[in-house]
């Protein structure tokens, strides 16, 4: 029996990490948006927008995954997420030029949902085979959606390139939907002896929170978790970590030719911040299981805050040095979500819980891009970047010392 539960624990992971190496959209969109500018005829905001919209549909579409993990159970909300996800890449190729809203409709909707449905899903389970090591769990599969960003940019490159957009997105939907659905399947729930009673040790480490109480620290219904001063301090804290790659990645390959690299080697910024996002999942997930999730993240966007002013100077392969440090602490943070989910707020409603904090993420994707164009200037994103880092530091300062808004 416990080598079988050995070897179901370590298919959900690997069934886990292959649904997330094609959903790191995000990372290797500054890939594909040449490419759909040129191939759909849209002008550069209008593909940020299409970038922008996924992230939204995202961050709200993983309330509802959760629910409907919380609810269907993880195999069958990742099937959903399978068919949103590859059918929205697929469904996209057949548009015509010239129709941004259509590709709204068509792509960013479908996909930002699809990777919502999967990502709560995929981590809930592996922490419930997991529960004495959340953040090795969530960071193995955190590391493959890292390294999706340079899988998806070398299909774009290798694709796109040679044989235009619609037949990359025709592939690659064909290939998700196959991949993901594979995984989908080894998604499991694991034997009642394997469930974690719903408490909190990891996050009694580093952070004052942690002397909470039994009862407040076990399972909470979603109302109780939005009346909590933490779920806001860190949904808060989320959305200031939105702009620190938010506003780069659609245009970093142009931002770097600019700075003074040739485009093969302005390439290499996706690729290699798609390397340093995986090690950011993999490592600091770990690290925050050896000193607490709340003293990790601090640290994390301490740094953000550092790069994202550094970022405002680098030329030359500086800019890719820098990305890449940005890509590492930027999903460093977003991959402690789900540990600092079931720490805080318990294991039995954990993908709704988890949907509830990235809701930030699409506060952040609706807030900081127009609020760039708005200010305008060619260090407005980089200086926005810095100060909301630095306001997400600030957040977390607070994070644990309330239980509830009064």
């Amino acid at each position: 029996m416990a080598v079988q539960r050995k070897n179901a624990r370590r298919l959900v992971l690997a069934g886990g990490a292959g649904i997330q190496l094609f959903s790191g959209i995000p990372a290797a969109w500054g890939a594909f948006q040449p490419g759909v500018e040129q191939d759909y005829a849209l002008s550069t905001d209008q593909a940020t927008w299409i970038f922008s919209f996924v992230i939204c549909a995202f961050g709200i579409g993983c309330v509802l995954g959760g629910a409907l993990q919380d609810a269907l159970g993880a195999r069958r909300s990742c099937l959903l997420g399978a068919a949103g996800l590859g059918g929205g890449f697929f469904a996209a190729s057949f548009f015509p030029a010239g129709q941004p809203l259509w590709f709204f409709l068509a792509f960013s909707i479908p996909v930002g949902l699809g990777c919502a449905l999967l990502t709560p899903s995929v981590m809930s389970c592996a922490q419930k085979w997991w529960p004495q090591k959340k953040g090795f769990a969530t960071g193995v599969i955190g590391c493959a959606a890292g390294l999706s960003g340079a899988v998806l940019t070398l299909a774009a490159r290798w694709l796109g390139g040679g044989r235009g957009m619609p037949v990359c997105f025709r592939v690659l939907g064909g290939v998700m939907a196959a991949v993901c659905t594979l995984g989908a399947l080894t998604m499991q729930p694991p034997p009642a002896a394997a469930k974690p009673d719903g408490g909190a040790a990891s996050f009694a480490k580093g952070s004052t929170a942690g002397r909470c109480s039994k009862r407040e620290n076990g399972a909470q219904h979603p109302l109780q978790v939005l009346r909590t001063a933490d779920y806001w301090l860190l949904v808060c804290a989320v959305a200031a970590a939105a702009p620190t790659v938010l506003l780069f990645s659609p245009v970093i390959l142009p931002l770097a030719q600019q700075r003074g690299l040739n485009e093969n080697t302005a390439s290499l910024a996706i690729i290699i911040g798609s390397l340093m996002s995986a090690g950011g999942r993999l490592l600091m997930p770990w690290l925050s299981d050896r000193i607490g999730r709340r003293r990790t993240d601090l640290l994390l966007f301490a740094a953000l805050t550092g790069f994202s002013a550094a970022f405002t100077f680098a030329q030359g392969w500086w800019v890719i040095a820098v990305y890449a440090c940005l890509t590492f602490c930027y999903s460093g943070q977003a991959a402690l979500l789900p540990a600092f989910a079931t720490d805080r707020f318990g294991q039995q409603r954990a993908g709704l819980n988890y949907g509830l904090l990235t809701l930030g993420m699409s506060a952040g994707s609706l807030i900081f891009p127009p609020l760039a164009r708005m200010l305008q200037g060619e260090n407005a994103p980089h200086w926005i970047a810095a100060s909301a880092a630095a306001a997400g530091f600030v957040l977390l300062l607070f994070y644990g010392r309330k239980q509830a808004v009064k």
